[in-house]
């Protein structure tokens, strides 16, 4: 029984000392862990396309814009007839818009169907 005994207590002691050992390293990877830098993940780069400068639109003239561009050229006055060969427009269209422009004030007559900026 005395050896016996003797065996458990020398088993004892080494377990309590393989514990220790134990214990200081479950310390240790703790520290490690703590230590050990954190890598963001990296989000995948976006490809980026060069942007094209926009070209710019051409300004439409209206038919009166037109019209006004053609009359406010000429001192002495655009006739009815010469208003409709430079546009093309039919007559109706060219009476009509000079009606407008002479209510806007831009445009006055200066004759019969003869048509000065105002």
């Amino acid at each position: 029984m005395k050896n016996f005994k003797r065996t458990l207590q020398s088993v004892n002691k080494d377990l309590k000392a393989l514990s220790q050992k134990v214990d200081r390293m479950i310390v240790a990877v703790g520290k490690l862990e703590k230590a050990k830098p954190k890598v963001a993940k990296r989000k995948p780069a976006k490809r980026v396309t060069a942007k094209k400068p926009v070209a710019k639109k051409r300004v439409q003239l209206t038919a009166a814009d037109t019209v006004f561009g053609i009359i406010k050229k000429r001192k002495k006055g655009v006739g009815t007839a010469e208003l409709m060969e430079k546009t093309g427009f039919d007559q109706k269209k060219t009476y009509n818009i000079v009606y407008k422009l002479k209510k806007q004030g831009k445009i006055k007559s200066a004759g019969k169907g003869v048509y000065v900026k105002a």
